[in-house]
């Protein structure tokens, strides 16, 4: 029987034993790997649950607080009276020349043809449609709450002021928007008022019968969910020149 030689055994041994510590090392490597991903896992499903968790409560916040509790209470919003006036009887549609409006801001008069869709209740400085554009979708029924380079400027009364229009446009008074108004639209609001309310109304049984159409308008110092509400509520959706939804 031939002998095994020593050498050979050794050097099988010192294969053996360098081929499970490469083993080794490849699963404590797969498993550092795996803890890894398990870890990224966890923190993505975390993430997106508390995201989850977090839109909720907000969604619970908005949908819980009643328009007439935001901002202030009108006794302290520094509000007119209500102004109203007979408009100009002049609900032409004008394009591609600008138009000039009398009252800051307006509530009727000469318009663009196409009015804003309704895709977004509130719209800042980077996205406004024209003011030309707004005065036809006061036409067809909507109020638009202006907020001046003042109250723009203040970020609580601008966040109100986007929360209301936001829970406007999910009640059945969804025609309402807020828009902003700067010194190059026109004239300033009067001293001291920084938030103005325009509509566009008329005889719900005579629409079109423009000696009976009234602008209105409702300036305040600052954003008040019930002045607001109370506005809306004073003008229902069919006292309009054109009681058709836009958007």
């Amino acid at each position: 029987m031939a002998k095994k030689n020593p050498k050979n055994l050794e050097r099988r041994e010192l294969v053996e034993k360098m081929r499970q510590d490469q083993a080794r090392k490849e699963r404590a490597r797969s498993l550092g790997i795996l803890g890894v991903c398990v870890l990224i896992v966890v923190a993505l499903i975390g993430t997106a649950s508390w995201k989850a968790w977090q839109d909720h409560q907000d969604q619970k916040e908005l949908e819980g607080t009643p328009i007439a509790d935001l901002g202030v209470a009108k006794s302290a919003a520094s509000c007119d009276p209500v102004k109203t006036t007979p408009t100009d009887k002049n609900q032409t549609h004008i394009d591609n020349q600008p138009i000039a409006y009398g009252d800051a801001p307006p509530s009727f008069g000469a318009h663009r043809s196409s009015p804003a869709p309704f895709g977004r209740p509130f719209y800042d400085e980077s996205d406004r449609p024209e003011v030309a554009t707004l005065v036809h979708n006061l036409e067809h029924g909507y109020t638009i709450a202006w907020y001046d380079e003042t109250a723009a400027a203040d970020e609580a009364q601008l966040d109100a002021l986007e929360e209301i229009a936001e829970k406007f446009s999910r009640s059945d008074r969804n025609r309402f928007v807020a828009a902003p108004w700067s010194s190059t639209d026109g004239n300033p609001f009067p001293e001291g008022k920084h938030i103005a309310l325009t509509r566009w109304t008329a005889d719900p049984a005579e629409p079109g019968n423009e000696d009976k159409q009234e602008g209105n308008w409702l300036y305040c110092g600052s954003v008040s969910g019930e002045a607001m509400n109370d506005f809306v509520e004073q003008f229902p959706d069919e006292a309009s020149p054109e009681n058709i939804p836009v958007g």
